[in-house]
């Protein structure tokens, strides 16, 4: 990773040094770079072409890391337990390295080709180490988003959905799952209809409801997001949703103290509510004591400018299940309630 710091570096260096150079031109003549400036110059240059270059090569290498077998039980007890904490900062160093050469979309086409996201899925993400199994969850989610090919290739060659889904469902450490769904999210929240179909074969939305009931607001906050996305891409999905008792669920979190995850909660509501009579009227119930709360939330978040997309949720949420009641109407839909 020094390498990698010493490149910014580097890069920065130049862009600053030709930013100096560019306004120092406009007001002033030029003279000679002094020849420890030109030698640096040249430098960093080359050091930037060489990565540019050389990343491949470099991913190669993170491979070979990621190959090495695991130390056995038998070896550590007899000594090696330094020599496997070494492996595996090896380990957790390379899937960083990878991650950062992945955010260029060639890099994740290539590390697809070489073979590295099937190692990662097959081997990394079972790691007995929780810092390689978030750092393998990121690098797959690095190099999904916004790459329809590399999408597929997950979803259909090496199938790594169902894996990701249980780990954000039992993995013990937060980092983890919240790492998990984020890989999640780049498989099944874009446009890719094999993407939702096989969230939904492998029974996505129970995991995202159990996920709504975690404790991590992280968590809570991230699957909140994703089902907002789902339903606004696939409303087809709502009776599905509506069936599972997803309303109760997201407005029982609208009732625990106020946080980032009540803004896309609040959107997915309205999404279940939109041209959904089924939907409305769950939301009437007098037990789920709605339109109190969402009374007394849009009074709270009046004049807070950063709480604005929430507070049009919020109002559009009331206006859509109880603007009839305002207005003093009987709705005969819901007199059963």
């Amino acid at each position: 990773m020094e390498g990698c710091r010493q490149h910014l570096r580097n890069l920065k260096g130049v862009l600053q040094l030709s930013v100096g150079a560019g306004s120092a031109a406009v007001s002033t003549p030029v003279e000679p770079m002094p020849e420890d400036r030109a030698e640096w110059l040249r430098g960093a240059l080359a050091e930037v072409c060489r990565w540019q270059t050389d990343e491949v090569e470099q991913m190669k290498q993170c491979l070979i890391v990621l190959h090495k077998d695991d130390v056995n039980v038998k070896e550590i007890e007899g000594g090696e337990g330094e020599r496997e904490e070494r492996d595996e900062d090896e380990r957790e160093a390379a899937l960083d390295l990878l991650s950062y050469f992945c955010e260029n979309l060639d890099n994740a086409r290539d590390l697809m080709t070489l073979g590295g996201l099937e190692l990662c899925v097959g081997r990394c993400l079972r790691h007995a180490r929780s810092g390689v199994r978030w750092r393998a969850a990121q690098l797959l989610a690095f190099s999904a988003q916004n790459m329809p090919e590399v999408q597929r290739y997950l979803l259909n060659d090496v199938g790594a959905l169902p894996m990701l889904l249980q780990m954000t469902d039992t993995d013990p450490h937060p980092m983890v799952r919240v790492k998990a769904l984020y890989a999640v999210s780049c498989l099944v929240g874009g446009e890719q209809q094999a993407g939702l179909e096989a969230f939904l074969s492998h029974n996505g939305f129970s995991t995202l409801m159990r996920g709504m009931q975690s404790d991590d607001e992280k968590l809570r906050t991230k699957w909140a997001f994703l089902l907002l996305k789902i339903l606004t891409a696939h409303p087809e999905h709502k009776d599905t949703v509506l069936s599972m008792g997803m309303v109760q669920q997201l407005v029982s979190v609208l009732h625990s103290p106020h946080s980032a995850v009540h803004e896309h909660v609040l959107g997915a509501l309205c999404c279940l509510v939109e041209e959904c009579p089924q939907g409305v009227q769950v939301c009437r119930r007098p037990s789920l004591s709605l339109d109190e709360l969402l009374q007394l939330r849009a009074k709270d978040l009046q004049g807070r400018e950063e709480c604005e997309e929430e507070l049009d949720f919020c109002q559009r949420l009331r206006s859509v299940c109880f603007g009839r009641r305002r207005m003093g109407l009987v709705d005969h839909d819901t007199m059963h309630l």
